[in-house]
């Protein structure tokens, strides 16, 4: 799975992170990011409906490539597992919770600012890391400091991004490609009035970004 799910992320270079407060808002999310052309999401484990939210996105678009975000536990992970979640995103660099995705069969993309945490993602056989939080810790600047020691890894960065600044961020941190996925947090109001129409412009925006960086 791990392999799969870095090259799907390759392939659309965005990763939503949506939270959700009611997993009734799923199966039409799901459409939506179909029909926008982004088939991935990473629902966060910070409200009580992420779990069924995980589970009726699998259902609603089996292609949808789907993800628990804010995994803090090795019981998170088998929960997430549970609910039919594809991979695992956590805020910190954690042997338990990558050891439970990977038995799990789930790949796991856990956080890393620092070169001694890139250094235990290359032991533990990561290829790529979450970058968090990537505006407080440092942005293009670091990634591009940081993929000098370490050219063999990924850097996914969120935290901070958004639809506003992907592209200047996108742009300076390209270089050398150390970054091929960002994550953005897609906004909470669109999500809560079930703005559908608002998510796929929202996909196609961020789409377009990404093939301008890729093409520039």
């Amino acid at each position: 799975m791990q392999v799969f799910a870095d090259a799907a992320l390759a392939r659309t270079r965005i990763l939503p992170v949506l939270q959700l407060e009611d997993a009734a808002l799923a199966a039409p999310l799901a459409r939506a990011l179909v029909q926008g052309g982004v088939p991935v999401a990473e629902i966060t484990l910070r409200t009580p409906a992420a779990l069924a939210a995980i589970a009726r996105l699998r259902r609603t678009e089996p292609g949808l490539l789907v993800g628990a975000g804010t995994v803090v536990t090795a019981t998170q992970v088998r929960e997430a597992a549970g609910a039919g979640a594809q991979f695992v995103v956590s805020p910190g660099l954690d042997e338990a919770i990558v050891q439970a995705a990977q038995t799990a069969g789930l790949a796991v993309y856990p956080g890393a600012v620092t070169a001694t945490e890139l250094q235990a993602a290359q032991r533990l056989g990561l290829g790529v890391v979450k970058f968090f939080p990537a505006a407080q810790s440092g942005g293009p600047a670091a990634i591009r400091a940081l993929h000098g020691p370490f050219p063999g890894l990924q850097l996914l960065p969120t935290g901070g991004i958004t639809l506003e600044n992907f592209l200047r961020t996108a742009q300076n941190a390209i270089t050398g490609k150390p970054v091929k996925v960002f994550a953005f947090l897609a906004p909470a109001d669109v999500l809560a009035r079930g703005d559908w129409a608002a998510v796929i412009r929202l996909c196609h925006q961020a789409r377009a970004i990404a093939e301008e960086v890729s093409n520039g």
